[in-house]
């Protein structure tokens, strides 16, 4: 199925203070995971899906992702002249995945004021929104799926996952009501990252949506919400609650793999395990990582 959706936002304007002070003049998105940075993984899935037109919402010293995927001439003339065909593949490739834009977010006013950003690029037709440290595995499918159950059902779309109940305060958290159709569900309430113990579900947003553009005017009105800033969690939860605005909101439960590059911990886990399945690193990887565990 070929989905009539092709725009894609990328919010990427956020400091990444949790990983000062790499982070100091590197934005987060661009941290390699493996040997590309993060958003790479991100555009790739997204093109992957039939989204090709992009969106990046970037912040002040966000320059290096516009020049990541520009073209280096110079490098390129110098890998063509070495004859590195290989490399030279893999430099050109970024600028070649998709057609890719920047807009400066301002002031940082928090994912709904990002995401509201985009309002003149994407016009009055349904967009997807990713987050650049959420990394779904390619071998995975989530964003088809949202795709197809956004044009099925005309509403908007966000990505579910379960998580453990003592983890749900970090997360917007969803009320369901089930479907007849396996993994797809009727958002009939969200709350962003509610106090412990208080959570009604233990279904998290994650970084993946598939929206209406009335999500614009929603977030126009939203006031600030957690941390005061304009969250999109809130503004979802307005078309929760006004289903005849916009077809309401419905989630796609995923099962696969997902790696949260947002945190220190589970960004190294994240290089570990996508390491350890290549083939170029994983025969020698794995049996450093047994041995090195159980020195441990």
């Amino acid at each position: 199925m070929t989905s009539p959706i092709t725009k894609v936002v990328i919010p990427a304007a956020g400091l990444g203070t949790r990983f000062l002070p790499a982070t100091k003049a590197m934005p987060k998105e661009m941290l390699p995971v493996v040997d590309k940075p993060a958003i790479q993984y991100v555009v790739e899935e997204a093109v992957a899906a039939g989204l090709v037109d992009v969106l990046v919402i970037i912040g002040r010293n966000k320059n290096a992702l516009a020049n990541h995927f520009d073209r280096n001439t110079e490098l390129e003339h110098t890998l063509e002249q070495k004859g590195d065909n290989k490399k030279l593949a893999l430099v050109a490739e970024a600028s070649q995945l998709a057609d890719v834009h920047f807009v400066r977010q301002g002031d940082p006013k928090g994912l709904g004021h990002a995401v509201l950003r985009a309002k003149a690029h994407v016009g009055n037709q349904p967009f997807a929104v990713m987050l650049g440290d959420d990394l779904i595995d390619a071998r995975d499918v989530l964003l088809t799926k949202m795709l197809e159950v956004q044009d099925a059902r005309q509403a908007s779309v966000i990505a579910l996952m379960e998580v453990d109940p003592s983890q749900a305060h970090l997360y917007g958290i969803a009320s369901i009501e089930e479907t007849d159709e396996d993994d797809v569900v009727r958002v009939t309430g969200l709350v962003e990252k509610p106090e412990p113990g208080t959570q009604p579900s233990n279904l998290a947003i994650i970084g993946r949506y598939v929206l209406r553009p009335e999500v614009f005017d929603v977030l126009e009105t939203t006031e600030p919400g957690k941390g005061g800033e304009i969250q999109l969690t809130d503004a979802l939860a307005t078309l929760v609650e006004q289903p005849d605005l916009a077809g309401g909101v419905y989630g796609v439960v995923f099962r696969g793999r997902r790696y949260d590059t947002g945190d220190r911990l589970d960004y190294i886990k994240a290089i570990i395990r996508l390491a350890s399945e290549r083939e170029d690193l994983g025969p020698d990887l794995r049996p450093w990582i047994k041995e090195f565990a159980e020195g441990l």
